[in-house]
C-alpha cells in the first residue's frame, strides 16, 4: 500500500471522529422543531377577578372615627409621622391606663401614676386627695371594668408633631367613703356606680416615650 493511500485513509478517519465529536455536543435536528419561546409569552394573560386597589381607607382609623373627618385626619397625620402607631393599640393601652389612675386616685396613691399625668391633672387630682384626708376621709373602690371606649376627638399639630386624642369612657365601679370613724357617708360596698369621663391625651409623635400623658379630664 503506497503511502498517500495510508495518508488519505488516516485523513478520512480523522474526518469520521470530528463530525461524530460535534454531533454530541450540538446535537442533531430531525424533523420540524418549534421555535424558541420569546420572553415575552404574547398570549392573553387570564383576567383577574378582584382589583388591588391602592390607598384605599386604614380600616385601623376609620373602625373608630368618621372617615374624613377632622378627627380621622388628625390620626392619619399622627400614622404620617410615626409610622408605627396604630390607633387600635393605643386604646388597648389607654383602656389599662385608665383603670390604673382611676384607682390611684381613689386610693391616694397618686406617685405610682405620676409620669403619666401632666403637671395640671396631678396637680389637680394631689389637690383633691389632700382635701379628703384633711376631712379624715378614706375611700373602698373596686374597679369592674369598662362598658364603653371610643375616641371622641383627636387633633395633631403638624409642626409641632403633637398628638391629642380624647377618648370617652363608661365604667363601672363600687366605692364606698368612709370617715375617721369608719362609717359609710358616701357610696355603697355592693352599688354599682356608672362613671362616665372623657379624658384627652396627649404625646410627642415619633418620641422614643412610648408614653400618653393625661393632660386634661372631663365629661
Amino acid at each position: 500500500m503506497s503511502s498517500s493511500l495510508i495518508q488519505l485513509l488516516v485523513l478520512a478517519g480523522i474526518a469520521v471522529f470530528l463530525i461524530i465529536k460535534l454531533k454530541s455536543v450540538l446535537g442533531t435536528r430531525e424533523g420540524f422543531e418549534k421555535p424558541p419561546v420569546p420572553l415575552e409569552d404574547p398570549r392573553p394573560r387570564p383576567r383577574r377577578e378582584f382589583e388591588v386597589i391602592e390607598g384605599g381607607p386604614d380600616r385601623d382609623i376609620i373602625d373608630h372615627v368618621t372617615d374624613g373627618s377632622p378627627s380621622a385626619k388628625a390620626l392619619a397625620g399622627m400614622k404620617m409621622a410615626e409610622p408605627g402607631f396604630s390607633v387600635s393599640e393605643f386604646l388597648t393601652g389607654a383602656r389599662g391606663a385608665y383603670e390604673m389612675i382611676v384607682m390611684a386616685f381613689e386610693k391616694g396613691e397618686l406617685e405610682q401614676i405620676r409620669p403619666f399625668l401632666s403637671a395640671e391633672v396631678f396637680e389637680s387630682f394631689e389637690d383633691a386627695v389632700n382635701a379628703r384626708e384633711a376631712e379624715g376621709l378614706s375611700v373602698e373602690a373596686n374597679f369592674l371594668g369598662l362598658r364603653e371606649i371610643d375616641i371622641h376627638e383627636a387633633s395633631f399639630e403638624r409642626d409641632s408633631r403633637i398628638g391629642q386624642i380624647a377618648v370617652r369612657f363608661v365604667g363601672e365601679l363600687t366605692s364606698v367613703v368612709r370617715n375617721r370613724e369608719g362609717q359609710v357617708v358616701e357610696g355603697s360596698p355592693t352599688e354599682i356606680k356608672r362613671q362616665r369621663d372623657v379624658w384627652t391625651f396627649e404625646r410627642h409623635m415619633g418620641a422614643n416615650d412610648p408614653n400618653w400623658q393625661l393632660v386634661a379630664t372631663g365629661e
